[in-house]
């Protein structure tokens, strides 16, 4: 079992890491503003289930295997900036209907789920962070390894969860009054957009 000391200090990691203004607290922010706190809460819990997804790869080793490579890493680090632009460049050139503007980029909880999770998966980083940081924290004289890592990952995700739930509650609201004035809503989009493939352009251009 993970001793006191070492639990405490990662959590106090990553309650400053979690809240920093990241790829996953930005998405959230831009599914929430465009489509509703019920959709930003979705995009929360798309980026968890892919930070879980990181978490048994990391402790399966697969992202070990991923990140030695370098086409592999190229190529999940391209596909994961080329839908994220992909879906900014949607939601820059979506067309207002001047009879339902209430109705732009608006996307089901379902939707939004999915590509959060996508969108978290395909990012190599993410992997980068799980493979590197949670096995610091790894103690051999605390017992068993893998269940260490486990129990690092499921915090890191916990706490990720709530800090993009904030997110979404707040811009949420932020969101639903701009969906009141058609005359901000026009440029909403391109906004989104614009955080969208900002991020992918990001992820393009990070390395290892």
């Amino acid at each position: 079992m993970i001793d006191q000391t070492t639990l405490i200090t990662y959590l106090a990691i990553l309650l400053g890491f979690v809240f920093i203004p990241g790829p996953a607290v930005l998405l959230t922010l831009a599914r929430a503003s465009s489509s509703g706190t019920q959709t930003g809460i979705a995009t929360a819990l798309g980026i968890a289930a892919g930070d879980l997804i990181h978490t048994l790869m990391a402790v399966i080793g697969i992202s070990a295997i991923v990140l030695a490579s370098a086409f592999l890493f190229s190529l999940v680090k391209y596909l994961g900036a080329a839908y994220l632009v992909y879906l900014g460049l949607r939601a820059i050139f979506e067309r207002v209907d001047p009879g339902n503007p209430a109705a732009v980029g608006r996307l089901t909880s379902k939707t939004a789920f999915r590509q959060a999770i996508l969108a978290e998966v395909l990012n190599p980083k993410s992997a980068l962070f799980f493979l590197a940081f949670l096995p610091q924290f790894v103690r051999p004289e605390n017992g068993w390894v893998t269940m260490q890592l486990i129990v690092l990952g499921v915090l890191f995700v916990l706490m990720g969860l709530v800090s993009t739930i904030v997110v979404a509650v707040s811009a949420g609201g932020v969101g639903a009054f701009l969906r009141r004035h058609p005359a901000v809503l026009r440029w909403q989009g391109k906004f989104v957009g614009g955080i969208y493939c900002a991020l992918g352009v990001r992820l393009a251009l990070q390395e290892k």
